[in-house]
């Protein structure tokens, strides 16, 4: 069994979007590829997971005012930066 990744970001870190995140089909309200949050929003990891198959750490980020109408959105390591 390989283990998992150790978490490069912390619960409760604040962090910056490094690229902008778009809809994956995580969000069936808003359509396809629609503009989730724009590159340099700042956000705060609210929860930790792994990615199942990769072993690697899955962030979800709570992103607020300064992204489009506030919004969750689960992000890998390399779209994310300390803020």
């Amino acid at each position: 069994m390989i283990e998992p990744r150790a978490a490069k970001f912390q619960w409760g870190q604040r962090v910056v979007a490094g690229i902008d995140l778009v809809n994956d089909g995580s969000y069936p309200e808003r359509e396809a590829n629609a503009l989730l949050v724009a590159q340099g929003s700042i956000g705060e990891v609210v929860q930790i997971g792994h990615h199942v198959d990769s072993d690697t750490p899955i962030y979800l980020v709570e992103f607020g005012e300064d992204a489009r109408s506030g919004c969750v959105v689960g992000c890998m390591e390399e779209e994310i930066l300390p803020a």
